[in-house]
């Protein structure tokens, strides 16, 4: 499924609800309780802030390192 660029790891449910994967620690959650951060070519989703600040700091790390 297409949105702003390339979506990653969405399930489809019969009830309609939708689910994504956290990017960090792999649970599924519901589409719109999930935290996203838009990259330039893909969306990421993230089931809390914890998870979120693990990748933010991760991705600074490898900046700072290149």
């Amino acid at each position: 499924m297409q949105q702003r660029g390339i979506v990653m790891n969405r399930k489809r449910l019969t009830n309609s609800w939708e689910l994504v994967e956290c990017e960090i620690c792999l649970k599924e959650i519901p589409v719109s309780e999930a935290k996203n951060e838009e990259a330039s070519d893909y969306v990421f989703y993230f089931c809390g802030l914890e998870c979120f600040e693990l990748w933010r700091n991760s991705e600074d790390k490898a900046e700072d390192e290149q």
